[in-house]
């Protein structure tokens, strides 16, 4: 495995290696030992796999508070998206920058998103399918979101929003007081 730092302290695009032959490829996208190289040493409590209809939809931008934050590793394995993660932890030097890239079934990255992170995505295509890793289980109690056009951040989505859940649409807007995780 590959892993490429990003703009943000502690995220990383992932690439794994195929192994090809005439049947196909195989590939390991994960590994214990290769990603306690980068720090990371939890393990995955829950696997998700969320489907998008429509090109230009926005999912996010969602996060879980402490005691719950949780660290995530997404894949795109059907269409095209464009995922964003944004950095909240207020004592680190990239806090309220983001970071944008391509996710694909075609290209096969993934995305390690460190706790304290809130993530999202646009489809650039009808049909999308992620699957997510996470190293913390759901709380209702505890999840949490910012508005995926908030200023402060200034997320340059690639298309016009077609579909935006209301849960999505009722995030907060950061200010200077936002207390960040």
């Amino acid at each position: 495995m590959n892993f490429l730092e990003t703009t943000l302290a502690d995220c990383f695009v992932v690439e794994f290696n195929k192994f090809s032959d005439d049947r196909g490829w195989f590939a390991r996208t994960y590994c214990k030992d290769e990603f306690s190289s980068i720090g990371f040493n939890k393990q995955w409590v829950q696997h998700n796999h969320s489907f998008t209809n429509y090109k230009g939809s926005v999912r996010g931008m969602h996060f879980q508070l402490p005691p719950f934050a949780e660290t995530k590793l997404v894949r795109c394995i059907a269409g095209k998206v464009y995922d964003v993660v944004v950095d909240l932890r207020k004592s680190s030097p990239t806090y309220l920058k983001w970071f944008g890239i391509e996710l694909s079934a075609f290209n096969r990255h993934m995305i390690l998103i460190p706790q304290g992170f809130a993530h999202g995505f646009q489809t650039l295509e009808n049909d999308c399918e992620l699957l997510y890793c996470h190293s913390e289980f759901y709380n209702p109690s505890h999840e949490s979101g910012i508005h995926y056009q908030d200023k402060t951040i200034g997320i340059n989505w690639p298309l016009s929003v077609t579909q935006l859940s209301e849960r999505d649409s009722n995030h907060a807007i950061i200010t200077n007081t936002f207390l960040g995780l």
